[in-house]
This record gives C-alpha cells, structure tokens and sequence, in this order.
C-alpha cells in the first residue's frame, strides 16, 4: 500500500512475445505499463519461434520489472501483491515470468496471485470503464483463442462457445503470409482491408446450429483456393478485396455468436478483449450491434488489447483475496479458464 493508501498489485506477463510488467492502483488505475515486444525478432520467421521467445525474456525481465516499478514511481516493499500468467501459453516464456514473480514474492512475503491469460485480457475493460462490474458476456479473440465467455463474477466464467480448430488471429496471420504482407497479420490485414470491397468474394460462414462454436480453419482455406485458382487462371489476385471479404466473413461470425450469447444471458453488457479486438471492423459492427439490441459496450484501448502486465495486474487485485498460490506453482500451457476454482494445489503439485 502507497503513501495515498492505495492497494499497489504488480503484473508480470510472458505467455508468448511480449515482456511486460505494470503497477496498477487499486484494480482500475495504471500507474506504469512496461511492455517489451519481440515482433521485430519474429518477423523474418513469420511467426512466434518458442526457443527465441523463452531467451529474449530471460533478457528482458528483470529490467521490465525495475522499469515498471521506477515509472509508478513506488518502492517495492510498497507493493501488496504480486500478480503473474500461470497459462496458457508458450510453456518456455511462461517460466520465465512465473519465476520471477515467484521469487519477488518469497524475497518480499508478498501474495503470489496466478492469473488465467484470457482472464488477463478480460481484466482490460476494468480498467478502461472503471465503473464496469461483472457480469457481462466477453468475446475474446487472439492469436492463440477465440472464446465467448460468461463473466458471472470477478474469477468466476463459462465458456459459452470457443474455436474448434484455429483461432481467429491464427487465421489473419495465415492470410497474411500467403499475400505477403508480413508479420504480425492482423494489422496488416485490417489496413488493407480499408481499401477495398467486403462484399467482393463471398467467403464461408461456419455455424454449428444451436452452438456458440467457431471455426476458421475452413474459412482460411477458402482464401488460399481463391488465390491459388485466381493465379491459375493467370489473373491477379485482388488482395484489398481479398483481405476486405475475408475479414467480413471472420467479423460476421464472431460478432454473429457474440449477440446470441448476450441474448441468452440477458446481461444487457457486451465486451470485447484479446489481440484481435484491436480491428478496426471487429470493434465497430461489434458496437454497432450491441446499440442495436440496447446493450452497453465496452473494449479496451488498442495497447491494452496486447499482451500488458496491467490487464494481470488488475486482474490479480480482484482475486487476490480468495486466490494465492506457494512457490511450488507451476506453469500451464494449456488449461482452461472454467477450471480457476480449486486448481492450483493441482497445477503446482503437476
């Protein structure tokens, strides 16, 4: 606690390619937000390489931590408790975060609060909309997820519907790739996608009948035979077009399944969070939705929509009383966010 009283949660995160540590006060106000970002290490591989990953944030972590601290401008005995991703992720670079915040919290007798990376990026809203409360239905879509969740409370969700093969951002950086564009896909899909026609190719819509399920995978093979038939044709491929009508087929759906999880729930409040939820198209038919149906609409800010320490930060401070973990916590690649409740004497004992 600071000199203002204020209950001080540190958050450190390093599921995949970003380092990041921040100082958030009271649950809701960030006091500094240090990300290091290995995109420009990734890019000529086209994708996250695990092995790089792990090594450039045993590089990085101990001066994310010192940076974040010296920017909220606190001392870390000030700090009440140490928030941390414990998974999903990539197993190497959660290690690497996990441990850290491991042995702050023994050198400080500080609480050790594991956080679910999909509650991470749910937390985000809280701290944008600082009177949000739960509940509320939350779409989150990234590179790794594209789940529907129920937010009954602060630690306590139902997936109502998740992707069956790839997720959302997977198939933007797939798309990506095959037209060149690079490294990482979203962005540069979604800028191009301005330029042209969504309505120029009429891609496929998976719909599993009364499921909130996706599925992308059939969606992206339908772009790359679109390219590769319009090349056999020896016509060129037209790639704003292109990314215009792939994005509108993912968005339609995801926004589709996000309705009808609002209406079966009857929350009246709509969220979006997760990488993906900085698109552009995504964040607008999304709220042009929710205004349709009269539901409130929340999604975070763009840099709040990567991966932050203040989003586990934050979601430490809600959960921080009833969950704590020892230093025998072990990292989770995969383990999912239904299964918060009771779980970690067994991940530690893993």
């Amino acid at each position: 606690m600071d000199k203002e009283g204020r209950v001080l949660t540190l958050g450190i995160e390093s599921s995949c390619d970003e380092t990041s540590a921040a100082v958030v006060a009271d649950g809701r106000f960030v006091l500094s937000n240090i990300i290091s970002s290995q995109v420009e290490i990734h890019k000529p591989f086209g994708g996250v390489v695990p092995e790089i990953a792990s090594r450039k944030h045993v590089e990085a972590i101990i001066g994310v931590i010192d940076a974040a601290v010296r920017e909220a401008n606190v001392s870390l005995s000030e700090i009440d408790r140490i928030g941390v991703t414990f998974g999903p992720g990539l197993i190497g670079a959660l290690l690497v975060g996990l441990s850290a915040a491991k042995a702050l919290s023994y050198t400080l007798s500080k609480p050790l609060v594991p956080v679910h990376h999909i509650e991470g990026h749910i937390a985000a809203n809280f701290i944008e909309y600082k009177d949000l409360e739960p509940p509320f239905v939350c779409l989150v879509v990234s590179g790794g997820h594209s789940h529907i969740i129920d937010c009954r409370a602060y630690g306590d969700f139902k997936v109502l519907g998740r992707t069956r093969d790839d997720a959302a951002g997977e198939a933007f950086d797939k798309i990506s790739r095959a037209l060149g564009l690079g490294y990482p896909g979203g962005p540069a899909v979604d800028r191009l996608a301005k330029e042209g026609n969504p309505h120029a190719i009429d891609f496929p819509r998976v719909r599993f009948g009364g499921s909130l399920d996706f599925s992308f995978s059939g969606v992206k093979t339908a772009v790359l035979n679109y390219m590769n038939n319009t090349k056999a044709k020896g016509e060129a491929v037209p790639p704003a077009d292109l990314c215009a009508s792939f994005q509108k087929a993912v968005v339609d759906i995801l926004v589709e399944n996000l309705m009808k999880a609002s209406e079966q729930t009857g929350y009246g409040k709509i969220c979006l969070a997760g990488g993906v939820a900085a698109n552009s198209c995504l964040r607008a038919e999304a709220q042009r939705a929710a205004e349709k149906a009269g539901a409130a609409f929340f999604r975070p800010s763009p840099v709040l929509c990567t991966d932050n320490g203040a989003m586990i930060a934050c979601a430490a401070h809600f959960v921080g009383e009833s969950r704590t973990a020892g230093a025998d916590l072990n990292a989770a690649a995969n383990v999912s966010i239904e299964c918060l409740s009771g779980l970690f004497d067994k991940v530690a004992n893993e």
